[in-house]
C-alpha cells in the first residue's frame, strides 16, 4: 500500500434526523425551562458529532464541555455540581455537554447523574451526556431520557462515503467499503483512511482483510479485553462463534464446552458463581451476546492468532457429530495456519453447502461458499463458489452483502457460464435495488453468457430482463426481451455444485430425479410465461390466455416460491384475481418456511396487488405495511417503491391527504431515481384519485391526463387503462368530455380482454357520464348489474353515487336517495371514508340524515347555520375552488354558487375568501380532534370493558 486517503475532518451530520428533533426540542425549550437527556450508541455511531452539531445549534447562551478529571469533577458532590450549573445559568440559558459520560469514575457519574435528576424545569440548563451501549448503562444514568442511535441506513451511509471520497471511489469498492462498515461511521471512515487513492479508484488490488485489527480497533476506541485469563478466552469464543451463527447469539452450552477443551483445566467460570459476565457480553435466553457487534467483530479481530485458531478449532471439535455439520466445517477452516489455498477443505465446504440434506439457513450457506472460495486456488472455481456465496446472500435479504461477493467473482478467466451465472445475479439485484435499466443490461448480458451452456438458465435471465424491461415501462425493449432465443430445457453440469432459485442444493434429499423433474417444470412455466406475456403485449389477446392459464395451473401443484409468484404474476396478467390471491400467499408461506427473506416482499406485493384489483382496500394496505416492513430490513428499495404506491392507493379513498402524499413522495422519489415506471404511475393515480375523492376534479383531471392521454409522458403500459376510469369522471366534472370520450376505446378494448373484473362495469358507468339523459339511466344500471357480477364494494358504490348525484339532479329524489344510501353503506363496508363523506353531502342535499361521524354533533356551531348545499359550497370554496369549479362539480350554475355564497358570507360573518377559508378550516380540525379523542375513548373502553 502507497500512502493514504485523506479524509475530511468536517464532513455534514447524515440521517440521525430523529435524534436531531429530539436534541432540537431540548435546546428550543432551553430558554423557558431545562432539560437533560442521554445519548446511547456503540462505538463509532457518532455520539460525539450529535454532542457538537447541538453545541453548534445552541445560541440561546454559553455551552459548557465536561469531562472527567481526578483533580475537581471526582470530588465535587451533587449540590456542588448543581449550584455550579445554576450559577451558571443566571444570565442566560446554559448547555451542559458530557461526551463519554461513562468513562468518568463512580464518584463522579454518582454526582453527575444525582445532579442530572435534580435539575428542575424551572431551571435553564440543558444536560447532554452521552455513553456508550457496549455496555451495560450505569445504574446512575438508567432514569435519564434515552435517545438510542442505531447504524446508519444504506443510502446515509451511501451518501457519507461520497462526502468523505468526494466520490472517486470505484463501484466495487464502494459496495465493499459500505458492506464491511455495516453502517457505522466510524469504521467507515477507518476503512477509507486505510486504502491508498489508487485502491480506492479499483486500480489496485484492496487489502485483505479489508476491515483489519487496525481498522476495528479506531473504530471502537480501543482493544476490548477483559479482566482476566478467562474472561479474555470467554469473550473470544463467544465471538468466534457468532462468526458462523444465524444471529448475534451465540449459543451457551456449545461457549462451554468449547471452553473446557480450550482450558482442560479452566478458571471457575461465571456458571459456577466466581466470575461475573465480562460487561461487554449479555445473557439472551440459552446464548450469550454482544452488547456491540462492532466490539464482537473488533474483539475476533484483535485476537492473537494461534489464540483465534485454537477457539475456531475448538468450537468445530465441541460441533463434530452434533448435527451441525456445516457450522463444524467452517470453523475447522478458520483454524487453518495462513493464507494459503486448502483445495481439500474448500472442495468439503462446497459440497457440503450444495448438499440440501444439509440443514442450514441462507445465510450460514453464503458464508460458507465465500470462505471455500477464499481457500480455492482455481480461478474460476472460486468466482463461481463467490457467485454461489452472493445467491445465498441475496435469498438471505441481504444484497449489501451480495455486492461485495459478485465483485469478487469477477474473473475474466473464468467461463462464460461462470460470468453469466453472476450477472445474472447482478441484474436481479439491481432489479430490487439499483436502476432497473441497469438491471436489464445486466440480465440480457447475463442470458447471452449462458446462451451456449445453460439455454434454461438464459431463458430464466431473459425472462428477468423483461421484469425490468416492464418496471421500467419500456414496452419495445420489453417485447424484444421477450423474442424466442433460448427454448432448451437442458440442465447445464456447471449446477452440480451450487443451489439455484432458492433451493438449498443442486438435488435435494429426493436425489437428481427430482432435481431434473424440478429444473424441467421450472423451464417450462419461464417458458409459457414468456410466450403469454409477448402475445399479451402484441394485442394478441386470444393468444395469450392459453400459456398464462398454463403457468396458472402449475402453480396449483408447485410448491417452490418462484413458480408460485410466477404463477400469481400471470393471473394478475388474466385478471383472475383469487388466483393470484391464493399463489401470492402461498408463495410466501413458501418463502418464509425457506428462509427466504429476498422474495417475502415479492410475495406481499403480489398480494397487495390482488387485494386491490379485487377492491379489497384495507386487506391491500395490511400486506403492503408488512411488505414495506420487510423490503426495507432486505434492501430492496425497488420492492418497497412498489409497496409505497400500494398504501397511497389505500389511503387515496380513506380521509388520510397525509398519509397519501407522503407515500406518493416516498414511491416517486425512488421511482425517479431507478427509473420505476410502474410505481410512478401509480403513485401520481394515487394522488389523482385522493384529489377526486375530496371534490377537486380539476386537480385530479391534470393529474390523470399526464398519465392516459396520449403523448410521451403517458404512463405505464399495463397500468395507465386502470386509472381511466377516474380521468373519465374528473373530465366530465370539469367540463372535459372530449378527452374523455378520446381515451374510451382502448378501454372498452381493455375491458373486452377480460383482465380486469371491473373493467366491463366502469366501462358502462364511463358512458354514462357521457351519455345524453335519454341514455344515461339504462348504461348506469348495467354498470350496477355488471358490479353485481364483478364484486368488489368500492368501485360499485362509486356507481351508485354518480347515479344518485344524476337522480337528485333531475328532480328524483327517492330514487336518488335509495342509489345515495347504497353507496354511503359499500363506502363505510370497504372503509372509504372520503368517498362516504361525498355520499352523505348528496344525502343532505335531499333533506336526508345520513349516519355517520358527520351526523348531528360532527358538524361546528357556526356551520351549523348553513343549508347542506350552502356548506358543501363553503368547504369546496375553502379548498380553493373557484365559483366555476364548484358550479362544475354540483352540476349547478355559476350563478346559484355565487348565491349561495353570499348568503354563506351573511350567515357566517366573513368578509372574504380567506375567512371562509379559516373558519371553515379551524371548524374541521375541531371535529377532526374530536373524532380522535371518541376513538381513544372507545378504545380504552374496548381495551377495559368499561361500559360507555
Amino acid at each position: 500500500m502507497t500512502g493514504q486517503t485523506t479524509v475530511p475532518t468536517a464532513v455534514r451530520v447524515h440521517g440521525r434526523s430523529v435524534q436531531r428533533r429530539a436534541l432540537r426540542a431540548m435546546l428550543d425549550a432551553l430558554p423557558t425551562h431545562g432539560g437533560r437527556l442521554l445519548l446511547a450508541g456503540e462505538p463509532g455511531l457518532g455520539r460525539t458529532t450529535l454532542l457538537q452539531w447541538a453545541a453548534r445549534s445552541f445560541r440561546a447562551g454559553p455551552v459548557l464541555h465536561l469531562g472527567p478529571g481526578p483533580d475537581v469533577h471526582a470530588h465535587l458532590t451533587a449540590g456542588q455540581l448543581l449550584d455550579t450549573l445554576r450559577a451558571a445559568a443566571v444570565a442566560a440559558p446554559v448547555l451542559v455537554c458530557v461526551d463519554d459520560a461513562h468513562r468518568w469514575d463512580t464518584p463522579a457519574r454518582t454526582a453527575l447523574a444525582r445532579a442530572a435528576r435534580r435539575l428542575s424545569t424551572a431551571g435553564r440548563v440543558g444536560l447532554l451526556l452521552s455513553v456508550a451501549s457496549d455496555r451495560a448503562v450505569d445504574p446512575e444514568f438508567a432514569r435519564l431520557p434515552v435517545v438510542h442511535l442505531d447504524p446508519l441506513a444504506p443510502a446515509r451511509a451511501a451518501a457519507l462515503l461520497d462526502d468523505l471520497t468526494d466520490g472517486l471511489a470505484a463501484p466495487a469498492v464502494r459496495e465493499q467499503l459500505l458492506a464491511e462498515a455495516e453502517g457505522n461511521p466510524a469504521l467507515l471512515v477507518a476503512l477509507v483512511r486505510r486504502l491508498s487513492p489508487a485502491e480506492l479508484r479499483g486500480h489496485r488490488p484492496l487489502p485483505s482483510p479489508l476491515a483489519d485489527a487496525a481498522a476495528l480497533a479506531e473504530a471502537a476506541g480501543g482493544v476490548p479485553t477483559g479482566p482476566s485469563a478467562h474472561a479474555r478466552d470467554l469473550l473470544l469464543t463467544v465471538a468466534a462463534a457468532g462468526e458462523a451463527s444465524d444471529g448475534a447469539d451465540a449459543d451457551a452450552g456449545l461457549v462451554r464446552d468449547a471452553l473446557r477443551r480450550l482450558r482442560p483445566a479452566p478458571e471457575p467460570g461465571p456458571d459456577a458463581g466466581a466470575e461475573p459476565l465480562p460487561e461487554q457480553l449479555v445473557p439472551a435466553g440459552d446464548g450469550l451476546r454482544f452488547r456491540s457487534p462492532l466490539v464482537r467483530r473488533t474483539v475476533h479481530a484483535t485476537a492473537d492468532a494461534d489464540r483465534r485458531r485454537a477457539v475456531h478449532r475448538a468450537l468445530a471439535d465441541a460441533l463434530d457429530g452434533g448435527g451441525h455439520r456445516l457450522t463444524a466445517l467452517l470453523h475447522r477452516s478458520w483454524s487453518l495456519c495462513g493464507p494459503a489455498p486448502a483445495p481439500a477443505s474448500a472442495d468439503l465446504l462446497a459440497a457440503t453447502a450444495a448438499d440440501g440434506a444439509v440443514p442450514a439457513s441462507h445465510r450460514l450457506r453464503a458464508t460458507a461458499y465465500a470462505r471455500a472460495a477464499e481457500l480455492t486456488a482455481d480461478g474460476a472455481r472460486r468466482a463461481e463458489r463467490y457467485t454461489a456465496a452472493a445467491e445465498q446472500a441475496l435469498l438471505a435479504g441481504r444484497p449489501e452483502r451480495a455486492r461485495p461477493l459478485l465483485a469478487a467473482a469477477r474473473d475474466r478467466a473464468a467461463p462464460a457460464a461462470v460470468r453469466g451465472r453472476a450477472e445474472l445475479l447482478r441484474g436481479v439485484t439491481e432489479l430490487r435495488d439499483g436502476p432497473v435499466g441497469d438491471a436489464h443490461q445486466s440480465l440480457l448480458l447475463a442470458a447471452s453468457l449462458l446462451a451456449a451452456d445453460d439455454p434454461a438458465e438464459a431463458a430464466t435471465a431473459a425472462l428477468a430482463a423483461a421484469d425490468a424491461a416492464w418496471a421500467a415501462g419500456d414496452l419495445p425493449a420489453c417485447l424484444a426481451t421477450l423474442a424466442p432465443r433460448y427454448q432448451s430445457q437442458s440442465q447445464s453440469p456447471l449446477r452440480a455444485e451450487h443451489p439455484s432459485h432458492g433451493s438449498h442444493g443442486s438435488h435435494g434429499p429426493d436425489g437428481p430425479a427430482a432435481a431434473r423433474g424440478l429444473a424441467a417444470r421450472t423451464a417450462a412455466v419461464v417458458r409459457d410465461h414468456r410466450v403469454g406475456m409477448r402475445a399479451l403485449l402484441e394485442g394478441r389477446l386470444d393468444r395469450a390466455g392459453a400459456p398464462l392459464g398454463q403457468v396458472v395451473r402449475r402453480g396449483r401443484t408447485g410448491d417452490r416460491p418462484e413458480t408460485l409468484l410466477r404463477s400469481a404474476a400471470a393471473a394478475l396478467l388474466l385478471g383472475d384475481v383469487d388466483a393470484a390471491r391464493s399463489d401470492g400467499a402461498r408463495a410466501l408461506a413458501a418463502a418464509r418456511q425457506l428462509g427466504s427473506d429476498a422474495l417475502v416482499p415479492q410475495a406481499l406485493e403480489y398480494l397487495a396487488y390482488a387485494e386491490l384489483r379485487a377492491g379489497r382496500h384495507p386487506q391491500a394496505r395490511t400486506h403492503a405495511e408488512e411488505g414495506l416492513r420487510t423490503a426495507l430490513r432486505a434492501g430492496q428499495r425497488n420492492t418497497a417503491a412498489h409497496h409505497r404506491a400500494v398504501l397511497a392507493l389505500a389511503a387515496s379513498i380513506e380521509e388520510e391527504p397525509d398519509a397519501v402524499a407522503r407515500h406518493v413522495t416516498a414511491a416517486l422519489e425512488t421511482a425517479r431515481r431507478h427509473g420505476l415506471a410502474q410505481a410512478a404511475t401509480l403513485a401520481q393515480w394515487a394522488a389523482a384519485r385522493a384529489d377526486l375523492g375530496r371534490g377537486r376534479p380539476f386537480d385530479a383531471a391534470d393529474r390523470l391526463g399526464l398519465l392516459v392521454l396520449p403523448g410521451p409522458g403517458r404512463g405505464h403500459f399495463a397500468v395507465w387503462r386502470l386509472a381511466v376510469p377516474c380521468f373519465v369522471e374528473a373530465a366530465v366534472l370539469a367540463g372535459r368530455d372530449e378527452d374523455a370520450r378520446g381515451v374510451l376505446p382502448d378501454f372498452a378494448d381493455w375491458a373486452a380482454f377480460g383482465a380486469d373484473p371491473q373493467a366491463a362495469a366502469q366501462l358502462a358507468r364511463c358512458h354514462a357520464l357521457l351519455a345524453p339523459a335519454e341514455q344515461a339511466d339504462a348504461l348506469y344500471r348495467r354498470a350496477l348489474d355488471r358490479h353485481d357480477e364483478a364484486g368488489g364494494d368500492f368501485e360499485r358504490a362509486r356507481t351508485a353515487l354518480l347515479y344518485g348525484k344524476w337522480l337528485r339532479r333531475r328532480r328524483r329524489p327517492r330514487e336518488a336517495r335509495g342509489r345515495l344510501g347504497t353507496a354511503l353503506a359499500g363506502f363505510e363496508r370497504c372503509g372509504a371514508g372520503v368517498w362516504a363523506a361525498q355520499a352523505r353531502d348528496e344525502l343532505r342535499a335531499l333533506g336526508a340524515a345520513p349516519r355517520g361521524p358527520d351526523a348531528g354533533a360532527g358538524t361546528p356551531a357556526r356551520l351549523g347555520r348553513l343549508t347542506p348545499q350552502q356548506l358543501r359550497i363553503a368547504r369546496q370554496v375553502a379548498e380553493g375552488a373557484t365559483n366555476r369549479e364548484v358550479a362544475l362539480t354540483l352540476g349547478v350554475s355559476t350563478r346559484t354558487v355565487d348565491y349561495h355564497l353570499r348568503k354563506v358570507f351573511a350567515a357566517l360573518g366573513v368578509r372574504s375568501r380567506l375567512e371562509l377559508a379559516r373558519m371553515v378550516g379551524q371548524a374541521e380540525r375541531a371535529q377532526a380532534a374530536k373524532a380522535a379523542q371518541d376513538a381513544r375513548r372507545a378504545g380504552h373502553q374496548e381495551k377495559t370493558g368499561a361500559q360507555p
